[in-house]
């Protein structure tokens, strides 16, 4: 099914041609500013240009803040630093910072130059935080109110200042010093009496990030609190701006995309995956392949010492993938788990303890089940007409004895990896699915062969 950019693109393009303004500026401002934008990314750079010059300034604004940097790019060049100019500061300045950011050195510093002093000044102000930092997501446009002021007073100072703010959803409270001390949702200054006095609201019961915490805490803290908006303070508690659920929301995808990426043992793109050219994806993905890679080559050292025993007891060699497949699974789904927990918070590394003692009771009830399996399917394999059928009990025995110790020892090293990542200030998604399953190709194949030396030596070996 077309979206909505897709059905009126025709339409767009054939007002361009026919030069019918109007009309244009028109429609563009009846649809969403994401199908403009995705529009505009399908048009020519000269036509997106033409057709961005007849948008209202609001609208070119939030639309620009849609587009892929690559695209906003093309549209600076071709709209020359005066229409650019005025694209960038109809932004909001949480959005302007974010395309400068992404924008190359010199073009940025441009257009920083061309900003207006007091538009340039808030952009800097942001700019000035390191890159994943909750300083470069918020916004300094917000309404602020004083405790002395009554509900009357607030609500004339919000319709005048309230256009230009980010979210009138929440108002803040600060002293004379510009410190926060308190919030107080819209709804409970409209349903009030006018005369209340804003001090009569306040229970300081507020929940406030810092502008040098990592954007993660962000989005930890909106979900759990369930809030639209969360103010930004600095070391002192001076309100310096606030950040809003359709930013995290973003950093919320970023991350996740991200992690998907690293636990599929791919280093983090760039660009969305269709973006993304043949020679990054190749980089991005050949480190990771040539990683894990040599990392199989412990699995043919440790199969190389113990060359001599596979000789004399080749049978050993039909129930190997099945040994170290246990493993592999087990500790990929541990991984997966705690770093997703990780993410959101539940755990932390401080919790190691009681995540190592839930997996190993895990890994004792999923270890039974699958040894009971893998003695079925020895007794299976050896029942139809294979040899060595006179050691089929020592063979379940130790396919048996070497699944109970892999998947026990592939759920500690998977629970534990993320979180020993997390300790050392990496990221836990770097224990991904395939590092997992190669670590445990080699020791589950050391742990598989040594068992089966110690039952079967003096017969087969």
């Amino acid at each position: 099914m077309k979206s909505l950019a897709a059905l009126i693109q025709p339409e767009i393009e054939e007002m361009i041609r026919a030069g019918q303004w109007g009309e244009l500026r028109q429609t563009l401002h009846e649809l969403p500013a994401a199908d403009v934008a995705e529009v505009f990314s399908e048009l020519d750079a000269a036509d997106a240009a033409v057709a961005f010059r007849f948008l209202y300034r609001d609208d070119a604004g939030e639309v620009f803040a849609y587009l892929e940097p690559e695209t906003q790019e093309k549209l600076i060049a071709k709209l020359g630093d005066e229409g650019s100019r005025r694209v960038i500061e109809a932004m909001s300045t949480d959005d302007r910072a974010r395309l400068l950011d992404e924008l190359p050195y010199t073009v940025a510093q441009r257009l920083i130059q061309s900003l207006d002093p007091q538009e340039r000044q808030a952009t800097l102000a942001i700019l000035g935080y390191p890159p994943e930092s909750v300083g470069r997501l918020m916004t300094p446009d917000y309404v602020a109110v004083r405790a002395a002021w009554t509900v009357e007073q607030a609500l004339a100072h919000l319709r005048k200042h309230g256009r230009d703010a980010e979210t009138i959803n929440v108002v803040y409270i600060t002293d004379e010093q510009g410190k926060l001390i308190d919030d107080i949702r819209i709804r409970q200054l409209l349903l009030a009496d006018p005369d209340a006095r804003l001090e009569s609201f306040r229970d300081s019961n507020f929940v406030a990030l810092t502008a040098d915490q990592d954007q993660e805490e962000a989005v930890r803290l909106m979900s759990r609190y369930d809030r639209v908006a969360l103010p930004v303070v600095d070391s002192r508690g001076k309100l310096l701006g606030i950040v809003t659920h359709d930013d995290v929301a973003d950093v919320a995808q970023a991350e996740a995309t991200e992690d998907m990426q690293l636990m599929g043992g791919v280093a983090a793109l760039e660009e969305a995956y269709i973006d993304t050219g043949h020679v990054e994806m190749y980089r991005k993905r050949a480190i990771w392949l040539a990683a894990l890679f040599l990392g199989q080559t412990i699995t043919i050292v440790v199969l190389g010492s113990f060359q001599d025993q596979l000789e004399r007891a080749k049978v050993l060699v039909f129930f190997l993938p099945l040994v170290i497949s246990c493993g592999g699974n087990s500790g990929s789904q541990a991984a997966t788990l705690i770093t997703r927990a990780l993410s959101l918070g539940e755990v932390g590394p401080a919790d190691w303890l009681r995540i190592v003692k839930k997996e190993l009771i895990t890994a004792l009830l999923l270890s039974v089940s699958l040894a009971t399996l893998g003695m079925g399917v020895v007794w299976a394999f050896t029942s139809m007409g294979h040899p060595h059928t006179e050691f089929r009990a020592s063979l379940a025995a130790i396919v048996a004895g070497a699944i109970m110790l892999v998947v026990t020892w592939g759920t500690t090293v998977g629970s534990l990896l993320p979180l020993a990542l997390k300790r050392l200030g990496l990221d836990p998604a770097t224990a991904s699915t395939p590092l997992v399953a190669t670590l445990m190709d080699a020791s589950g194949t050391l742990i598989y062969l040594a068992i089966a030396i110690v039952v079967l030596s003096g017969r087969m070996m």
